[in-house]
């Protein structure tokens, strides 16, 4: 039976005076030693081979301590839920108000979301409902563009994933990132057509595009550059 890998190990790597925290982790499934940004997590990963010797692999981080300072300086703020913060829902700023005396869960007013019950509790209950806000709008998105493929879609799920927004599997089941409630509904509309296209074709090809584009209720660039430039941001929200 091979060893199994040690439990992540925080250290830390000097450069220009400062000391950068790092996530130092054996794998047993790498290669090579390599450096990689965790967004979710607010981290850097450096991965390293079960029988690579550690001063090795510290060498190699030392030598890269100009890429950790500088993404570790471009990790956007973590932005938790707590009562006076601002999120999105489908794009639209809210400001969350805790309501600790009233009853119910979490409801809408006008600029703001208000959340019932114990402090302790906010976090979560916001999440459940910002949860079945998505599955409430994004549902029905989906059954539509895939009635126009004639295809069937197996089911819809969400998940909080850290690398793709979306996914198709082979069986016709969706999945989506939760965290697509806080993006514009052009942003949403996009990404089911692009998951909706992979029930034809599971590729990236010039007829998956085509098809994805058709699927489309607008362009497909605006949405491409939004997810571009504030896709790290979406994986704060909630941190």
């Amino acid at each position: 039976m091979p060893p199994s890998p040690p439990e992540p190990e925080q250290i830390s790597i000097l450069h220009a005076d400062a000391a950068l925290p790092v996530t130092f982790v054996r794998s047993v499934r790498a290669r090579r030693v390599s450096l990689r940004v965790d967004t979710k997590h607010r981290r850097i990963l450096l991965t390293v081979p079960l029988r690579m010797s550690r001063d090795l692999a510290l060498r190699f981080a030392h030598v890269q301590g100009g890429w950790i300072a500088a993404r570790l300086k471009r990790l956007p703020p973590a932005r938790p839920f707590h009562d006076g913060a601002e999120v999105p829902v489908f794009g639209v700023p809210h400001r969350i108000r805790h309501r600790p005396d009233a009853r119910g869960t979490v409801w809408l007013e006008p600029g703001e979301i208000h959340v019932a019950g114990r402090p302790e509790h906010l976090p979560r209950r916001l999440r459940d409902w910002l949860t079945a806000e998505l599955r409430r709008r994004l549902v029905p998105l989906v059954q539509a563009k895939a009635e126009r493929v004639q295809r069937r879609v197996a089911r819809v799920g969400l998940r909080d994933g850290r690398s793709r927004w979306g996914s198709c599997g082979p069986d016709g089941g969706l999945s989506f990132s939760w965290r697509l409630v806080f993006a514009p509904p052009e942003v949403l509309d996009y990404l089911v057509a692009h998951e909706v296209a992979h029930l034809v074709h599971m590729n990236h090809g010039p007829r998956f595009w085509a098809q994805a584009r058709a699927l489309c209720e607008g362009p497909m660039e605006p949405p491409q550059a939004w997810l571009k430039a504030n896709g790290e941001a979406l994986l704060q929200y909630g941190a």
